[in-house]
């Protein structure tokens, strides 16, 4: 349940591991997964603690890059780098490498040692042709180090590089490159916008008229059928002259005036008599 849930939800995945936490704790499997629901909730020191736990239950080495990570998102990028120079490092495959590498250069970038982070990556991996599951993140830290490094123009090919390789959606190199070419998205499958033009479209079109300190109280209708839609026939009086507008403040100064004129009458009766 914890690894079905960490790609999409991952505070649930995370109350899920600490269920499994107390139910089998002695499971390496478990460990890992609650590093890794800690992790992506950035409860580093949560995380850290179960990997730990993890790789002394299996003697494995794979965690290392993580585990170095998680040192970073502690605020201690020193220690990260110390990781990146540990015998465990050599017992890692490829793409623990790979990572590895990516972790050590994010922490010189904390410490803002950027020059050395561009060099930090600076690797035969990154120069290969082959695509691999770790290319396009590769090339696209590498692409963010040469813009935290001053070096925009060569930042641009390799963020080209990035988008070129991330068939997944990975980064977003694509968005990045765009962005340093001036380039602006509008998302036209945003549900929200849809139903904004669908709102715009369907509503009468009103224009306020000047004039006067009641402008604000007449709205003109484009057509005949935006007023049949506001104003039922059945309770509204309408002449021959009527162009659309239904000034409510003259309604009740009509109305007023009428009130007045019986009183008046009224009045006069009773004067008469």
């Amino acid at each position: 349940m914890v690894a079905r849930l960490l790609d999409g939800e991952a505070e649930e995945a995370y109350q899920y591991s600490r269920i499994a936490l107390r139910l089998a704790s002695r499971v390496a499997a478990v460990r890992e997964a609650a590093g890794f629901a800690s992790y992506m909730t950035q409860r580093y020191s949560e995380a850290l603690t179960e990997f730990r736990a993890a790789r002394r239950m299996t003697g494995r080495a794979d965690l290392w890059p993580v585990m170095a990570d998680c040192e970073r998102g502690l605020g201690r990028p020193e220690r990260a780098l110390a990781m990146a120079g540990e015998p465990e490092v050599k017992q890692l495959d490829k793409a623990g490498q790979v990572e590895m590498r990516l972790v050590a250069a994010g922490a010189r970038a904390d410490m803002e040692q950027f020059d050395a982070a561009v060099v930090t990556l600076q690797s035969p991996e990154l120069a290969s042709n082959s695509v691999q599951p770790w290319t396009a993140r590769l090339r696209y830290a590498y692409a963010e180090a040469l813009i935290a490094a001053g070096r925009a123009d060569e930042a641009r090919d390799w963020f080209a590089k990035a988008a070129e390789a991330d068939t997944d959606g990975t980064t977003n190199a694509s968005e990045r490159l765009a962005e340093i070419d001036g380039v602006e998205f509008t998302d036209t499958l945003d549900p929200e916008l849809a139903e904004d033009e669908a709102e715009s479209t369907d509503a009468p079109v009103q224009k306020k008229r000047g004039g006067g300190d009641h402008s604000e109280d007449r709205v003109i209708f484009e057509d005949e059928e935006d007023v049949e839609e506001f104003y039922d026939e059945d309770d509204l009086e309408i002449d021959d002259d009527f162009d659309g507008v239904v000034p409510e403040r003259a309604q009740q100064a009509e109305a007023a005036e009428a009130e007045e004129s019986k009183a008046a009458k009224a009045e006069a009766d009773a004067d008469k008599s």
